[in-house]
């Protein structure tokens, strides 16, 4: 098979077609050159570098790590542009500073503007942007709207030029947060497709981070040459500098392969990953792969029907729909939560997730903090989300992502509730402000690890192939209509429940996300494809009185110190269902 097709391909160089034959034989086996009988098939050269991707798994060209790198720069544009950090002095300068409706309002449309551009027009670019233009060309177009969005916003004279600079950002921050991690995908080693899939999240983060380090590094400069605001206005054209940095070397990575073949490039894509590869044979393993799965793509596209009718009308799919909805639904809310605490010098964060913080440094300053501690305050908490951050790389695999958020929930809540009544101790005092910083942190320290980075993952692999991208299109776009809704609400929000109110109002969305999750929300985690299919295919009433069961059972197993619980599905059962099937390939096929 793998020789047919480097003949039908015009990949029939001598060295080609070996690759390709002996590509297709590690594309049935990936350790086919352990046996004995098939050892011989290779050169020396070609075993140690066989040997050597089974037991060191980070060692790849350095084209490969270039991409990894491109990914990460991309991450950080996504969390400084969220940040527009100056909003904390143009607001004044723009007469809409102020607590009354109109002003709390306007603010909230400002800071909400990107968020609406991306839930309603610029996240349905993504296809159409990666179809004509392919990975690299979106990523390109995305970073050059963020970089001329961010310096128009440097020289805007009101609100309302605040608002269609920050719009005009939309366009390029939907189709980013959905094209980088589908391009490190494509292009990376299936044994580090995890991590560099997770990678969106800390380095987002990290932008953040960067982000708030620009408010305090340009907090005193004066204005000059009859400039008013220059040190805001120099805060957010800064945020330009990474999105260029990618517009300047993205073309020197080469395209997505699976882009290329997608358009019937076959040999563009063999040679695009004999770049990211150290062998020509594991570059045609993957290709030949790849070819595989796309026409059983193919096959299905041509039974089913329209794609977004199945993501409803399928009990598989409806059931993957409802779960990730509901994730990416609570982190807007879990999120906001952070953002109330965190910024409305830095109303525009999104850091993949949205924006955790963006009214944090106004609830500092209400706590009794200078602007410039306040910004100092709003750093600790982003270099807090970046440090935990980290660690998904291990947890969301190993804890498992329902787990993660059945922990952290709670625990978010909990810290809401503590910042909120803080605001009941005497204004100005140091008691007041040790407890309001320590809250925010804390909430900092448990969001990280879980509602952060869980949904966009589980998003990413609850839906079948052939649906995918239509399901995280709409998780994108879900994402950011709700960080829309919540970052036009916020100010108003705190004017009329005060700060006591609006914490305690997100705590108990954090509580109502426990619960849904508790009910709603499978585990994925360690799960092939195939029992992922199981796993969806349970009945939604049949997960929810399981959720029950379980709270129940850790009722008993912790408090009673008793009983033990059955698992929902028979794995064994599924395994050797899978296993006749693939033994039985007519039966299969019907």
């Amino acid at each position: 098979m793998g020789g047919a097709y480097a003949r039908e391909h015009a990949l029939e160089d001598d060295e080609d077609t070996r690759a390709f034959e002996l590509g297709a034989i590690l594309a049935q086996k990936a350790i086919a050159f352990e046996d004995e009988a098939c050892r011989e098939l290779f050169t020396a050269e070609e075993l140690q570098i066989l040997e050597e991707e089974q037991s060191s798994v980070w060692s790849h060209p350095l084209l490969l790590y270039l991409v990894i790198a491109l990914c990460s720069v991309c991450a950080a544009v996504q969390g400084m542009d969220g940040g527009q950090r100056g909003q904390l002095f143009c607001t004044k300068q723009f007469g809409i500073g102020g607590s009354d409706p109109r002003s709390t309002w306007l603010t909230g449309l400002v800071n909400s503007a990107p968020y609406m551009c991306s839930a309603f027009v610029g996240c349905w670019f993504t296809i159409p942007y990666n179809n004509w233009f392919g990975r690299r060309g979106t990523i390109f177009i995305t970073c050059l709207f963020s970089a001329l969005a961010c310096f128009w916003q440097g020289f805007v004279n009101s609100w309302w030029h605040m608002f269609i600079a920050r719009f005009v950002l939309g366009f390029g921050i939907g189709p980013k947060s959905a094209t980088v991690p589908i391009y490190a995908a494509e292009c990376a080693p299936p044994k580090i497709r995890g991590a560099l899939v997770m990678q969106w999240q800390v380095w987002t983060a990290f932008g953040i981070m960067l982000d708030y380090a620009a408010d305090l590094a340009f907090y005193n400069v004066p204005d000059k040459h009859d400039i008013t605001g220059l040190n805001w206005r120099i805060m957010m054209a800064s945020a330009m500098l990474p999105a260029v940095i990618v517009c300047c070397f993205v073309f020197k990575c080469p395209e997505s392969p699976r882009w290329y073949m997608s358009k019937g490039r076959h040999a563009a894509a063999y040679q695009s990953l004999c770049r990211l590869r150290k062998h020509k044979i594991q570059a045609a393993r993957d290709v030949f792969y790849m070819n595989e799965g796309l026409k059983a793509e193919s096959e299905m596209a041509n039974i089913r029907q329209s794609k977004v009718r199945e993501m409803i009308t399928v009990p598989r799919n409806r059931h993957a729909l409802f779960a990730s909805e509901i994730l990416v639904f609570m982190q807007q809310a879990s999120t906001h939560s952070s953002r109330i605490s965190l910024t409305q010098a830095n109303p525009s964060k999104f850091c993949g997730v949205n924006v955790i913080a963006y009214y944090s440094s106004e609830v500092f300053i209400q706590s009794g903090f200078s602007e410039l501690n306040a910004l100092a305050a709003s750093l600790g908490f982003r270099v807090i989300n970046f440090i935990f951050a980290i660690p998904d790389f291990i947890t969301i695999d190993s804890f498992g992502r329902r787990n993660l958020l059945l922990v952290t929930f709670p625990l978010m809540s909990v810290c809401l509730l503590f910042t909120g009544f803080s605001f009941f101790i005497p204004e100005g005092s140091t008691a007041q402000v040790a407890c309001i910083a320590l809250g925010i942190y804390l909430f900092g320290c448990v969001y990280s690890p879980g509602a952060g980075p869980v949904p966009f993952t589980y998003s990413a692999e609850a839906y079948p192939l052939h649906v995918r991208t239509y399901g995280m299109s709409l998780a994108t776009a879900t994402t950011w209509f709700f960080n829309f809704i919540l970052s036009i609400t916020w100010p108003s929000m705190q004017a009329a429940f005060t700060n006591q109110g609006a914490f305690g109002w997100y705590a108990a969305w954090n509580t109502i996300g426990f619960v849904m999750v508790m009910l709603f929300v499978p585990e994925t985690k360690s799960r092939s494809l195939e029992e992922l299919d199981a796993v969806f295919a349970v009945p939604t009433r049949t997960q929810a009185a399981q959720g029950l069961e379980e709270l129940q059972y850790l009722f008993n197993r912790y408090i009673l110190r008793s009983v033990t619980l059955e698992p929902l599905i028979d794995w064994e059962k599924v395994r050797a269902a899978n296993n006749a099937q693939d033994a039985q390939p007519e039966t299969q096929e019907a």
